[in-house]
């Protein structure tokens, strides 16, 4: 079986530095464009619910103080945890883009996102990305 392992880095920061989302779209990265915002605001889930796993937070509340966010847009962003391993994996993978918007919005994702099963979610995946030409 192959190994598929994501590696997602962030640095810390000291108090006073804020943590949230606009932060992440200061971060370097590599090669040329720039990551898509859905793939930024995967990674931000996933960083905030390790941050939750390891008790540096105790919940979204918690890190929607952290972060200076609302308490609503953490739970937004929050929401992608609810995604199949594999479309996140997915979101993760997205190409750097060199300018305009991404096809596939965080709120698109969101709405997949909102299915209990993963298997409804990977069929409204599939949907999406077919209709963004997306799909190999």
């Amino acid at each position: 079986m192959q190994n598929n392992s994501v590696e997602i880095q962030f640095g810390l920061y000291g108090t006073g530095r804020r943590i949230g989302e606009k932060e992440l779209s200061k971060a370097p990265q590599s090669g040329k464009g720039r990551l898509p915002r859905v793939t930024q605001v995967m990674s931000l889930a996933i960083y905030f619910q390790d941050m939750i796993q390891r008790g540096e937070a105790r919940d979204y509340a918690d890190l929607a103080r952290l972060g200076c966010l609302t308490r609503e847009r953490m739970s937004q962003i929050m929401e992608l945890i609810w995604l199949a391993p594999d479309i996140q994996q997915e979101i993760l993978g997205f190409p750097p883009i060199l300018g305009g918007r991404y096809p596939i919005s965080e709120l698109s994702v969101r709405m997949v996102a909102s299915c209990l099963l993963w298997s409804e979610q990977q069929d409204r995946w599939k949907e999406l990305t077919e209709r963004h030409r997306l799909a190999d």
